[in-house]
């Protein structure tokens, strides 16, 4: 069973254990399923082709609109009460001018590059949460060739999109000082595509002030410097409820305390009330009804925490002193952020669920469900403190839990808290349609248990246009699926369990297989090649079974991929090798796949989509430094002559060019790929002749190179027969004046601090000293 069906692609990990399940099972079955239509209305044939990777060969489509799903919650109704409510004056122009913003600044991007396509990017796209990777599909390829005005006018995009979020999302104060920010930065830098200069801008800037400077005694006390500011704060206690006065509060706020007092008092109408069971049948928790509200984000249930234990006035208040503190530089602080602890509720809310709470304790869900169990063993309520892992909880009568909807480790949060929760009321304060579909199947699923949601939301906003956007493209998306189900071709052999299944056989068009004849019939071999166990994390090993080549995981140290017994293969990214050169290991990667096998291979894989560079090219020039990347991968092949560098612009061409390489030579030995270890002394029988120590060492000496050393080690028997040979003796046997200067040089020149040069007593330094090149397997000589 495949969760997430709209991700599997023929190259990820799923589609390759699907593959390899079908081969050896023929009875299974397989079954997949998607909760995103969405995904599928891209590219050409997109359901045909994950169908035929996850081998299936029915779609089943159950819309929302489909009549045997409407049938059956027409049967278990949610009792839904929608709140529309109005924004402020302010809220509606702040709006406006963000809307005119936006559109200004994707009217110029499209002005400016004609050549992209740009028939998705508008402004009512631009709501969804989804713009961004629209954004980055589109530009991306090409983003280096973009001119610095296209890419601030999408940094310009995605802030202006973060600013309309925070509009309807949180407090005016919050919204304000974002404002600020982003327009103190813009002036500072003078980083803008010119949409500070609009009047849409100026429009935004003034009206955002009003929502926090209404009142004109506080807007005379803003116009005072910080040290004056600081001075009254003796008298804040009359001043605050001034300020106070003059923020402007959420209209949601006053929305939820006037549903939350609603249910309360129906709560204490009711004489009794089942109580609800735990999803495993299990005990029956404490009588009474549960409140889940669900939020945005962290920070929008934090504040609804906050409203809800100390009131609108104290909240806004906190709020505007902590702006103003970090304006004027002030390192005070006042209420704590979270607003967590027990606090007393605010008298001076007239409406609203503060009003009758005078004892509020933030929990975790399972401390709650805890608390209540033993409030059925003991009669009583325990109190805990709060954990930074759970989501809110707010111990109240009737128990109640704020939970956000999106930022959540769990991605199933939201799910699972329904579940253990099973609340009666749902108040809706954003709204999500994942969730709204979910509270459908969680009514339909328990029959006769009510349900009630309260679905909140700003009428004529971005906000409810994204809610709107999101089920017409849902609706849409559907409608595609239908119409290409009825005009798909699918294959009788797709769901594999023909033997004979070309898709299974793993593109037999492609399949490298030798051949030889032997006695009159020939005889075909089994591509095989042998795959590091790490490696599995990748792409590469799945493409390479898909191309018809059996592939053998185990834990081999050197190299990646052994496609022969001669071609040793180690895999890098464009990250990997950067830092494995900087930290020396590719060098040692590269030493030991040099000694162990003919034709050791550097592979580097790069996005063919995405442009890299190795260095900048103010760094490029025409010397050798050991802190360019091109540098020391010029000194790598130098000092490796036998490595080979494959550049390869994703996994696809890596498979294919591992087909060619493996095409007519002989297997590799698994066993033997395992007893290679950068240590092992068995050396290959093609191996070099002399003992790698003073190999290594020898190739160190100034004057000797990859190409000259071997006319050392077959001349000399070890270095003291080296230090006794004349400058003219070296020139013949290394073939330059130039090497054999510099080695005799080293050998028999002596060089001191000061920089002065003396003769080096050669005879009484190398006597008795001399390190002998012994053959591979013999030891090192010592010469008397």
């Amino acid at each position: 069973m495949v969760y997430k069906a709209h991700k599997i692609i023929e190259s990820c990990q799923e589609a390759f254990i699907l593959r390899l399940y079908r081969q050896k099972n023929k009875t299974g079955f397989i079954k997949a399923f998607t909760d995103n239509p969405e995904s599928f209305t891209s590219g050409f044939c997109h359901v045909e082709r994950i169908m035929k990777t996850l081998f299936v060969k029915k779609l089943f489509l159950w819309p929302r609109f489909h009549a045997s799903i409407v049938s059956t919650f027409k049967k278990h109704q949610v009792n839904v009460i929608e709140i529309h409510l109005q924004m402020t004056t302010a809220m509606t122009a702040c709006q406006t001018a963000l809307l005119d913003l936006i559109n200004a600044c994707i009217n110029e991007l499209k002005r400016s590059n004609p050549g992209i396509d740009t028939d998705e990017i508008t402004v009512e796209n631009a709501l969804s949460k989804a713009f961004e990777l629209l954004i980055r599909l589109q530009l991306e390829p090409v983003w280096h060739q973009l001119s610095s005005k296209t890419r601030q006018l999408v940094a310009d995009l995605k802030t202006l999109r973060l600013i309309l979020r925070h509009l309807t999302q949180y407090d005016c104060v919050t919204f304000y000082s974002l404002v600020q920010s982003i327009r103190t930065s813009e002036r500072l830098f003078g980083q803008n595509t010119g949409w500070l200069f609009l009047d849409a801008a100026d429009s935004l800037f003034v009206h955002a002030k009003e929502r926090v400077y209404g009142n004109t005694k506080f807007r005379e006390k803003s116009k005072k410097k910080p040290n004056e500011v600081e001075k009254e704060q003796d008298d804040e206690n009359t001043d605050d409820e001034d300020v106070s006065k003059g923020l402007e509060q959420c209209p949601k706020w006053l929305a939820l305390s006037e549903v939350l007092a609603e249910i309360a008092e129906e709560e204490e109408n009711c004489c009794e009330v089942e109580a609800p069971e735990t999803a495993d049948g299990g005990d029956v928790l404490k009588a009474g009804s549960r409140i889940l509200i669900c939020a945005e984000d962290d920070r929008t249930c934090n504040q609804l925490k906050e409203y809800l234990c100390v009131g609108g006035e104290q909240l806004m208040d906190r709020l505007f002193k902590k702006y103003v503190s970090i304006k004027g530089g002030q390192k005070t602080s006042h209420i704590n952020n979270d607003g967590k602890g027990t606090v007393k509720a605010k008298e001076a809310e007239k409406k609203g669920f503060n009003k009758a709470k005078t004892d509020i304790v933030t929990l975790t869900l399972t401390q709650m469900m805890n608390a209540a169990k033993e409030d059925d063993a003991n009669g009583k309520t325990e109190k805990a403190t709060s954990s930074k892992d759970a989501y809110s909880g707010i111990v109240t009568s009737p128990m109640t839990i704020i939970h956000p909807l999106h930022g959540s480790t769990d991605s199933h949060g939201i799910l699972r808290a329904i579940e253990e929760l099973q609340p009666k009321y749902v108040v809706l304060y954003d709204a999500d349609m994942g969730l709204v579909r979910q509270l459908e199947v969680f009514k339909a699923s328990r029959p006769g248990k009510p349900l009630r949601v309260y679905f909140m939301m700003y009428k004529g906003s971005v906000e409810e246009q994204r809610y709107l956007t999101s089920l017409r493209k849902e609706k849409e998306a559907f409608e595609y699926l239908i119409r290409e189900k009825s005009t798909m071709v699918i294959t009788e052999e797709q769901d594999g369990r023909s033997e004979n299944d070309p898709h299974l056989a793993r593109d037999q068009g492609h399949q490298a297989a030798s051949s030889s004849r032997q006695g009159g019939f020939e005889s075909v071999q089994q591509q095989k090649v042998i795959v590091d166990m790490r490696e599995f994390r990748s792409e590469l090993p799945s493409l390479i079974h898909r191309r018809g080549i059996d592939i053998e995981p185990i834990t081999i140290e050197v190299g990646d991929y052994i496609l022969t017994p001669d071609i040793c293969v180690e895999r890098k990214s464009v990250s990997d090798l950067i830092g494995s050169l900087n930290n020396g290991r590719l060098y040692q990667q590269a030493l030991s796949m040099s000694r162990f096998y003919k034709k050791p291979m550097l592979l580097i894989e790069f996005d063919a989509n995405k442009p890299f560079a190795l260095q900048t090219k103010s760094a490029v020039s025409g010397e050798v430094s050991l802190q360019d990347i091109t540098s020391k991968l010029a000194m790598l092949t130098m000092h490796f002559p036998k490595l080979r560098l494959l550049w390869c612009p994703s996994p696809y061409a890596t498979a294919e060019l591992f087909e060619e390489l493996k095409s007519g030579k002989p297997q590799p030995n698994a066993e033997v790929a395992m007893t290679i270890t950068a240590a092992s002394s068995d050396m290959p029988d093609w191996s070099d002749k002399y003992n790698h120590g003073p190999q290594d060492f020898v190739l160190r000496m100034p004057g000797i190179n990859s190409k000259n050393f071997r006319y050392i080690f077959n001349k000399y028997s070890n270095l003291y027969e080296v230090s006794q040979a004349s400058l003219e003796e070296l020139t013949q046997v290394l073939g330059s004046s130039v090497h054999a200067q510099q080695l005799y040089d080293f050998l028999h020149k002596e060089y001191s601090f000061q920089g002065e040069v003396k003769p080096a007593a050669v005879e009484k330094k190398w006597k008795g000293k001399g390190k002998g090149f012994s053959h591979r397997g013999k030891g090192v000589k010592r010469k008397k």
